[in-house]
């Protein structure tokens, strides 16, 4: 199973850009799909971008397209997501997750994710 911790939240004005890190540890990182998920309290976990395998297909909610851009290091275990034009609706905990599977399309679910990092706050302000 992969390990996964997140870094690179904090505040920031509407506008503005933040650029968040996943980094995992295990033996199959270069073999899972990822996915950035956001949630808000009392909110359902949302999937912001994901992005497959090799880093070759991605996937972008309606609600970040254009300004959110989500990438892949399989030499470094890491994966980030590149946040722009920062609006306050982005405000949640950004959590980065594994697929629990190897090598199949960007899953769209959140029970098909079986790694989860702890969360990083992302608070934008107006």
């Amino acid at each position: 199973q992969v390990q996964l911790v997140e870094s690179g939240g904090g505040w920031v004005q509407a506008g503005g850009s933040l650029r968040l890190s996943c980094a995992a540890s295990g033996r199959t990182f270069n073999q899972n799909a990822m996915g950035w998920f956001r949630q808000n309290l009392g909110k359902q976990r949302e999937l912001v971008a994901g992005i497959n395998w090799s880093g070759g297909s991605t996937y972008y909610a309606d609600s970040v397209k254009g300004r959110f851009t989500i990438s892949r290091d399989n030499a470094k275990n890491t994966m980030y997501l590149q946040m722009n034009s920062l609006k306050p609706e982005d405000t949640a905990v950004y959590y980065c997750a594994a697929d629990l599977a190897l090598f199949r399309a960007i899953p769209r679910r959140d029970y098909e994710y079986g790694s989860w990092g702890q969360g990083t706050q992302v608070t934008v302000s107006s």
